[in-house]
């Protein structure tokens, strides 16, 4: 089901190849720390489906604000991924949560599980070479938002912290 939602992803994004390109190196990341910190298989589907759909409102903001901001990539994001789902067959549950994810996931105060924690940082690690951010902000996210073990090491390794 998860190569179903990467390819129906790819699929939406035709066209766009700097953004497939983020939510694959997003998804790849989140497995990553997700399997190395050992979650169970329930986490790992949803983190992987929210990891690959977690700026599925981007293209929608663009057109309707002229601006793709988290907050309101946020906003639109959750019920664009929720119809995908559904048309692919996500139960409800796993559903609600990829969504509520998405609608959380510029938001790193509060951070409610362990899928919602590898998810952010994951999108920091992208996020981070992507916006050519500063050695100092690398450190910044590594001491203020990264908490599990796996995604500690590889901010670290990553940008020489």
């Amino acid at each position: 089901m998860i190569n179903k939602l990467h390819l129906a992803m790819i699929e939406l994004y035709s066209g766009d190849a700097e953004r497939i390109q983020h939510f694959c190196k997003v998804h790849s990341y989140a497995k990553l720390i997700a399997e190395t910190e050992n979650v169970d298989k329930k986490c790992l589907f949803i983190l992987e489906a929210a990891a690959l759909t977690h700026d599925i409102g981007i293209h929608l903001c663009e057109e309707k604000y002229g601006n793709c901001n988290g907050k309101l990539q946020e906003k639109e994001g959750p019920a664009i991924a929720g119809r995908l789902l559904g048309e692919l067959g996500f139960e409800d549950d796993a559903s609600k949560r990829v969504q509520y994810l998405i609608a959380h996931h510029h938001t790193y105060d509060n951070i409610d599980g362990t899928d919602y924690q590898i998810l952010v940082e994951a999108d920091f690690l992208v996020n981070i070479m992507e916006n050519s951010l500063t050695k100092e902000a690398a450190l910044n996210a590594y001491h203020h938002i990264f908490k599990t073990e796996c995604g500690k090491m590889i901010c670290k390794r990553m940008f020489s912290l």
